[in-house]
């Protein structure tokens, strides 16, 4: 690994961020995505917070906040390999205890996919719910009660929102800060002169070499594995073009292996595991 090597958020998520003096890296990530200043008052450990579909409950984290306007909020982000992934949303709304609800004002998902979800050009995108009258065609408020006093508000404003961050969609330079969060998504690169929320303290707190020597290699595992993952269902999917020439699929994943190796290079991993991840020898590793 090189000097200035990071841990990638993917596995930060697990362990580093849930403690409360990384809380900035976090409130960082979610103050660029909701367009307004979020601070973190703690992280929710509720067993009643899970469900059936969480088989690695360490792949997401739930966070209670406060937005701009001081009121609390909760926040769900996850991290996303898995094709099951529409069950887990579909079953896997929330489920805080009542008290957390009754304490929060609104609820946030998201998902950050390093998967195919489906067709679509961004790399971002925002979900809200509302409800239209069949037959009338109007627009339901919702009847609130805050403060003693009853209000109507629009279902967006009261139902969770959702945001999907499509990681392998982004292929451009980044330029706001948006973007370069979401390629230290992508990439775990993160620019030394970045001052988008959160970044600068993600390079102080999330360096490779400060990781004990057990921690990184359990690091360099993880990477390892998400790249041979990565590496199966990029060949999968370019296998399944039936119209595809035999040849331009042999090239389309020796290009993929090859763009893989690239960035493995780039974020400083060893030689020998990038050529276990993606079959090429040495030798072409280290024409890269």
């Amino acid at each position: 690994m090189q000097k200035n090597s990071y841990i990638r958020f993917d596995w930060a998520i697990k362990r580093l961020l849930r403690d409360k003096a990384n809380f900035s890296v976090l409130e960082g990530l979610l103050t660029v995505l909701l367009c307004e200043e979020i601070r973190i008052k703690e992280i929710i450990k509720d067993e009643k917070a899970y469900c059936v579909w969480d088989d690695a409950q360490t792949d997401r984290i739930d966070i209670k906040a406060k937005d701009k306007k001081g009121d609390d909020i909760v926040i769900r982000i996850q991290n996303m390999r898995k094709l099951y992934y529409l069950e887990r949303i579909r079953f896997g709304t929330p489920a805080f205890a009542k008290h957390i609800y009754q304490e929060v004002n609104k609820v946030y998902l998201v998902s950050i996919l390093y998967f195919d979800l489906g067709k679509g050009n961004d790399y971002l995108y925002h979900g809200q719910n509302r409800f239209i009258g069949v037959h009338t065609n109007d627009e339901l408020l919702i009847t609130a009660k805050e403060e003693g006093a009853i209000i109507q508000k629009l279902p967006q404003e009261v139902f969770p929102e959702y945001y999907l961050i499509r990681v392998n969609e982004f292929n451009q330079v980044a330029k706001t800060p948006l973007e370069e969060w979401v390629k230290y998504l992508k990439t775990g690169i993160i620019d030394p002169d970045t001052t988008a929320p959160g970044l600068p303290e993600a390079r102080e707190k999330l360096r490779y070499y400060d990781m004990s020597p057990e921690e990184r290699h359990e690091y360099d595992e993880h990477v390892n594995a998400i790249m041979i993952q990565n590496d199966v269902l990029n060949t999968a999917k370019l296998e399944g073009h039936a119209e595809g020439r035999a040849e331009g699929r042999a090239e389309g994943r020796a290009e993929g292996k090859l763009e893989d190796a690239r960035n493995l290079k780039q974020l400083g991993v060893s030689i020998d595991i990038i050529a276990q991840a993606t079959g090429l020898s040495l030798e072409e590793i280290a024409e890269l």
